[in-house]
């Protein structure tokens, strides 16, 4: 099983959700473009929350906390799309993109055309918030779009019945939904606990 975890904005949880499966599916990790917190990154808070995990290196380490087109030309870097390999295991692996599908690895290319070029099904990490109804919508479009597979739909966190129901109602019939509870402040015993209580349903 590999995957690749993207969302539907920033700061909605894309990695308390990776840890969670990395948890669950005893998966290795990777995540390609690190923008920022360069002291703390979500492949030490990876390591940190789960059990024995492999990490693997980042393609692009970037010291700006920023867009990555913009971390990476604060640096007179361009990301290049040439520059990503899927790291080769025959373990499961979740990979987790940088904001959401359309974020900008440079000014031609985002992040939808790095999850083509990896030929990896997705997961959608959703949070509720006002407007997130339309950003969840349009992101699930962009993903049909370029015929990218949606194998899981993430709600993370509590959501208000006629919000899951709107969004849900968008998902192909083969789009199974997680739902991974409220994790305030995300930790070991936490992200173990949600991954013990995982469930993966159909709707």
């Amino acid at each position: 099983m590999k995957l690749f975890i993207t969302g539907i904005g920033t700061e909605i949880g894309k990695t308390v959700c990776s840890a969670v499966l990395v948890q669950y599916f005893k998966a290795e990790y990777w995540k390609p473009v690190q923008s920022g917190d360069l002291h703390y990154t979500d492949s030490h808070k990876i390591e940190a929350w789960t059990d024995h995990t492999i990490c693997h290196p980042e393609t692009y380490r970037l010291q700006l906390a920023a867009s990555p087109h913009q971390s990476a030309r604060a640096e007179n870097r361009q990301i290049n799309l040439d520059d990503f390999q899927l790291p080769q295991t025959e373990n499961s692996l979740i990979v987790e993109g940088a904001g959401g599908v359309m974020v900008p690895l440079s000014d031609n290319r985002f992040m939808i055309d790095l999850i083509d070029l990896l030929q990896l099904p997705a997961a959608l990490v959703v949070r509720n918030y006002l407007g997130c109804i339309n950003h969840s919508l349009l992101s699930i479009m962009a993903l049909q779009q370029r015929n990218i597979k949606l194998e899981y739909l993430i709600l993370n966190g509590e959501f208000p019945e006629d919000t899951e129901r709107v969004i849900c109602s968008f998902i192909e019939q083969e789009t199974k939904v997680i739902r991974i509870p409220e994790i305030e402040s995300a930790d070991k015993e936490q992200i173990q606990t949600a991954a013990k209580q995982l469930t993966i349903t159909k709707l």
